[in-house]
């Protein structure tokens, strides 16, 4: 028996490895969302129909291809719970092009942050893992970081634009922990998700037109860039946690300012920057805490079994 659980055991770091990488990608590719929405220069709600309409189309060609393939066809929506994740996922995302045009990236990427918190909250609440103390002081830090952010929002009159990325955040941060409570692959979930904002978006282009200046930048988001960071992102939590999922997404929150200043010269506010920094350190020093954490508890695991 016990030499059954020294051959398990590797087989179990292995997948956690392999979770965190692609969750890395994920969170990595995801950067380039922002800028390519703003330089494709478009009405808010073309830019949601062309994303949306591409991405769906995506999913539907990469699932027809695996099929032609040969391989096993993973289920797009894998059941009541894969509908519910999709939902969840598609809801997030009319919210945060809202965001995108009604409030500064930097204010945006900032909140989005608060995403590893929103899901540390959720599985206290409906999975009963009470966080604990540090998850919690970490918790008090980031909520004051996003109340200086809305503060300067509402000042400058971007507060709509904060809220639904606050909205956005939690929606993510539901979609992850349903998606680790069905232990399911929620990948295709999360891309075919698409088809309600695209729907959404319909109507709406119909009665004002389509405008989008450069549509070649949100055709590339559309059917590269956005269906691989969701795939991977929703992928993740059948190998790490939702909270080790939605820490990926600091990466986000630290190179898409960077890359907005580098291309259209764009400077958060003091008030951002101060909210922001908050944020980001309280997520490093919290981030580090739980890897190291969980690597201690895999250590003991393992010469406990052994």
């Amino acid at each position: 028996m016990r030499a059954e659980e020294r051959t398990e055991l590797p087989s179990q770091s292995t997948l956690h490895t392999k979770g965190l990488g692609i969750a890395a990608l994920g969170g990595l590719v995801l950067t380039i969302d922002i800028p390519l929405i703003r330089l494709a220069d478009g009405t808010i709600w073309s830019i949601l129909l062309l994303r949306s309409g591409t991405t769906f189309a995506a999913a539907l060609v990469i699932w027809g291809f695996l099929g032609l393939s040969g391989r096993r066809l993973l289920p797009m929506l894998p059941g009541r719970m894969g509908i519910l994740v999709a939902i969840s996922y598609g809801l997030s995302g009319i919210a945060f092009m809202g965001a995108v045009f009604a409030t500064t990236t930097a204010n945006l990427v900032f909140i989005l942050a608060f995403n590893p918190m929103f899901a540390a909250l959720l599985s206290w609440l409906f999975l009963k893992e009470r966080p604990k103390t540090v998850t919690i002081l970490a918790m008090v830090l980031m909520v004051i970081g996003v109340l200086i952010i809305v503060g300067d929002g509402l000042r400058s009159g971007q507060l709509i634009g904060d809220v639904l990325a606050l909205l956005s955040a939690l929606l993510i941060a539901v979609a992850i922990t349903l998606s680790r409570v069905s232990g399911e692959d929620m990948g295709f979930a999360a891309i075919i998700s698409n088809i309600l904002p695209f729907f959404l978006a319909v109507p709406m282009v119909w009665i004002n037109g389509f405008a989008v200046a450069e549509p070649g930048w949100i055709l590339a988001n559309g059917i590269l860039i956005y269906p691989l960071a969701f795939f991977c992102l929703a992928l993740a939590p059948r190998f790490i946690s939702g909270a080790e999922v939605a820490m990926f997404y600091l990466l986000e929150t630290v190179l898409t300012p960077i890359w907005i200043w580098m291309i259209f010269t764009e400077v958060p506010t003091r008030q951002s920057l101060i909210g922001g920094a908050l944020l980001i350190c309280t997520l490093i020093a919290h981030s580090l805490w739980q890897l190291s954490s969980g690597a201690r508890e895999r250590y003991r695991t393992r010469h406990h079994t052994v």
